[in-house]
């Protein structure tokens, strides 16, 4: 077989539906063992496939089998086949084995019979099942054969589509087939006796699935975007659009044609475009392709099988995008041969860059914004009419037609210049296209007038830095910090002040911005970084409006020798005796180099004790050893102090005390327990006498508690006498009990009374009221006492008010006052004049008048006696 992908067949492989047949690298196809060729001939499918692009290509191929020529010394005896036997394959029955007698009367097996193809039509509606044709054996008529068909479709995947009955012989198929899933089927027939014993060889049968027109082409794309350059002539290549169709290619099922059905905008001609039927390609069919006209065409285009017959094929639609790129056949032009403009003057900013806010020039160029051919107008060439304004100007590219596009390239200065006068000359970098008899360039006058506006004033030297030593006195003269108006046309005063000062050590004269000192400098500050101390200032005019500018002034400050040095650590440890430890030193200085170390570390000569007990050894410039003289040292705490001296011009010495804990040790230098209380200046008598005095302290609380434990229970057990005559208040006074302190004492004794109103109590917040006032709602009923009460009534009288006044959830705690019965309007005790005075008759009430009207009644009664 011969194949060609149009790519040279690099990497293409060859298949075959069956598993006897292989083909070669070359397109030759070989038998791949020993074949028993069942029939007069074979079809066979061979399949070309590409790995990379997975494109597939299938072929069908006949062979045609001869005979092999008989050597034998006679003919075989016995009908020969004819062509006129042929006519049984096109019955239903087929009989693939057939038998014939000898010669000699001995029975042999003749070549097996050519089975053709049979083939089956998709999407058949049935009934299934359906019968596709009958196989039967000559040798039924002896014994009993059953019948059977293997392979795909049978009883390999996809299963039972192909069934056969397996006494008479007939084949069927189950379902309707679709050649789009599968286009043939291999099966082989299989006739065995009752016991499986092989009667037959099995035969070969090729079913072939017949195409029906039952899919449209679809397109690879529904929208396809092409472009064509302007003015392009008819027959320029477009695009090309693709649809594929599922059926059989090599019928008119498959075969599709194309062809434009609408194009929009059908200017300036309906039939701007044709395209290829069989191939899909788009061309120009018509002249007059004009961007500026038209910028893009939508053609619809149909995609049709059956060869493109519209009554019978079926068809699908795409959409296909043409784009008119733009050429340059248009050259720029302003609109305008004079423009004339009135920025304002920035000065000197920090922004170099200043965007013109008016369309400065503009062109009538129809050109396609973004294209190379209008793109060439962000390179125009300027011509000034003063050769030094050349760099005050600079051209961007514009974003398309009309736009702006001349800009700043340095801030202009009014103060400089007052105007400025340009020749702006446009073209297009791409050259005319062919045939264009025009200018390729235009030119404009440009007159631009700056307007002068109020700029900031500015340090002329900004983070200036100046050098002085630390130290300096209040109020000197450190230097002139003073800015500079860019305005000189315009009569303003500047003033200065402070924006910045961390520690407040400066200050600045507000007319001529000298800087004087406030404070003392000190380098050692933690306002100072890397020696230098920075500040900022304002300067600020009175223009309209005013503008300001900043200045930093940093002062480095020189280091003088003005910190003694400190000796570290301040508290130390030692043995009571030499040579098992010492105390290492070190020695500390704010200042810088050359006035730190080498440092100098003595003993005082006073007291004598201390040269006496002590020593101190120099290791180097900064560290020293401090160790015992003597032999042994009372445990304890010495302070010992040490003379340091640094290295400065003048130097400067400072005395160190250092607390040293002299203790016992152990054998590996370390101070014992016993050895640190002793240190710590604690003798044994001291120490007994503090455990003494934490012993009396807790005895004396322990009786404290026992004390106040007896007196609650002594407490609770007495009896509360009290004479009913003594409580004129209707009240029960604990005398001994302690209350909620002296406020709980001091007693209203109104509230024992009717108030004219209870609007005040009944306003109040819920939950909210004084403990001594009566409770707002139902009041406990009590039982009506007689009216002459039994002197053993007062014990329950007494006992009762205890219960209501425990069972009360209202009721205020037990160490405030507790209203146990409150007279409202009437009483529950009755009349108290029939009550007999157990005084003598002549007795003094007078003294019942001074009680108030609370005793009024019993003054009536007692007290005017005589006159009753």
């Amino acid at each position: 077989v011969k194949f060609n992908n149009c790519a040279g067949n690099k990497g293409v492989r060859y298949e075959t539906n069956s598993l006897d047949f292989k083909v070669r690298a070359d397109g030759t196809l070989f038998a791949a063992h020993h074949v028993q060729m069942p029939s007069k001939q074979l079809i066979l499918v061979v399949t070309a496939w590409d790995p990379q692009t997975l494109g597939r290509w299938e072929a069908m191929v006949r062979f045609l089998v001869a005979e092999k020529s008989q050597h034998s010394g006679h003919k075989p005896k016995g009908r020969k086949t004819l062509p006129g036997d042929l006519v049984q394959q096109q019955s239903d029955t087929l009989l693939p084995w057939r038998q014939h007698q000898s010669a000699n009367g001995l029975r042999r097996q003749k070549r097996d019979w050519v089975i053709p193809p049979i083939n089956v039509p998709e999407n058949s509606r049935g009934p299934f099942p359906q019968q596709l044709v009958r196989i039967r054996s000559d040798k039924d008529k002896e014994i009993h054969i059953r019948y059977s068909i293997t392979g795909v479709g049978a009883d390999q995947p996809p299963m039972e589509v192909f069934s056969i009955d397996p006494v008479s012989g007939r084949m069927y198929v189950t379902r309707p087939m679709d050649r789009e899933e599968r286009a043939s089927y291999h099966l082989r027939a299989h006739a065995v006796d009752m016991n499986g014993n092989k009667v037959e060889n099995p035969i070969d049968l090729y079913i072939y699935v017949i195409d029906m027109n039952d899919n449209r082409p679809e397109f690879i794309n529904q929208v396809y975007n092409g472009s064509v350059d302007e003015g392009s002539k008819p027959g320029t290549y477009v695009m090309t659009v693709t649809a594929n169709d599922a059926d059989d290619a090599t019928t008119a099922n498959g075969m599709v044609r194309y062809r434009i059905v609408t194009q929009t905008p059908q200017s300036p001609s309906q039939n701007m475009f044709t395209i290829n039927s069989e191939t899909g390609d788009i061309v120009t069919v018509a002249a007059g392709l004009d961007r500026e006209k038209v910028q893009q065409y939508i053609v619809i285009v149909q995609a049709t099988d059956m060869e493109g017959n519209l009554n019978y094929g079926l068809s699908n639609t795409a959409t296909a995008i043409i784009t008119v790129t733009d050429v340059n056949d248009n050259p720029p032009e302003f609109t305008t041969s004079t423009v004339s403009i009135n920025p304002s003057a920035r000065g000197r900013t920090d922004t170099q860059r200043v965007r013109i806010s008016w369309m400065l020039i503009s062109t009538c160029s129809p050109l396609s914004a973004g294209s190379r051919n209008w793109g060439g107008m962000g390179l125009p060439t300027v011509t000034c009419t003063r050769a030094l304004l050349h760099s005050h100007f600079s051209f961007s590219h514009p974003e398309g037609p009309r736009k702006k596009i001349q800009q700043f390239a340095a801030a202009v200065d009014y103060e400089m210049n007052r105007a400025f006068m340009l020749t702006v000359m446009v073209s297009n970098q791409a050259p005319l296209a062919s045939g264009i008899q025009m200018s390729f360039q235009s030119t404009a006058g440009v007159t631009i007038s700056v307007t002068d506006v109020n700029e900031a004033p500015y340090f002329p030297t900004n983070h200036k830095l100046i050098r002085l030593e630390e130290g300096v006195p209040t109020g000197t003269v450190l230097t002139t910090f003073s800015a500079v108006d860019p305005d000189r046309f315009m009569q303003q005063a500047v003033r200065y002040s402070k924006l910045s000062d961390p520690a407040n050590w400066l200050n600045i004269n507000a007319t001529n911005g000298q800087i004087t000192t406030a404070a003392v400098l000190d380098r050692e500050s933690d306002y100072i970084k890397n020696n230098v101390y920075e500040a900022t200032f304002l300067a600020a005019d009175n223009g309209i409006p005013p503008a300001s500018g900043t200045g930093t002034l940093q002062i480095y400050l020189i280091d003088i020798n003005d910190n003694a040095p400190e000796l570290l650590p301040k508290e130390a440890q030692i043995c009571e005796k030499p040579n098992l430890n010492v105390i290492n030193i070190t020695a500390a200085d704010a200042d810088i180099d050359p006035n730190v170390g080498p440092f100098v570390f003595e003993l005082p000569s006073v007291p004598s004790a201390v040269r006496k007990n002590w020593t101190i050894t120099r290791l180097n410039g900064d560290y020293a050893q401090l160790s015992l003289r003597i032999m042994y040292l009372e445990a304890g705490v010495y302070d010992v102090p040490i003379i340091v001296t640094d290295s400065g011009n003048p130097p400067l010495y400072n005395t160190s005390v250092i607390k040293v804990k002299v203790c016992p040790c152990d054998e590996n230098g370390d101070c014992t327990t016993i050895g640190a209380v002793a240190a710590a200046g604690l003798g044994t008598g001291a120490i007994i006498a503090i455990l003494i005095c934490i012993i009396i302290l807790l005895t004396m609380v322990l009786l404290f508690v026992v004390w106040m434990k007896r007196r609650e229970k002594e407490r609770h057990t007495k009896q509360l006498l009290i004479d009913p005559e003594d409580d004129v208040r209707d009240n029960i006074l604990k005398y001994d009990e302690e209350g909620g302190g002296e406020e709980d004492q001091d007693y209203d004794l109104s509230q024992l009374q009717q108030p004219e109103t209870m609007d005040h109590v009944l306003n109040k917040t819920p939950g909210v009221r004084r403990v001594d006032e009566r409770p707002i709602g139902a009041e406990p009923q009590y039982p009506i006492r007689p009216v002459i009460p039994h002197p053993g009534d007062i014990g329950d009288f007494i006992n009762e008010g205890l219960r209501a006044a425990d069972n009360d959830p209202t009721a205020p705690p037990y160490d405030s006052l507790l209203v146990f019965d409150y007279e409202g309007s009437g009483s529950t005790a009755g009349s108290v004049s029939s009550l007999n005075s157990s005084s003598s008759g002549d007795q003094d009430y007078d003294y019942l008048n001074d009680w108030g009207p609370r005793f009024k009644k019993l003054a009536d009664m007692y007290g005017g006696g005589e006159e009753d």
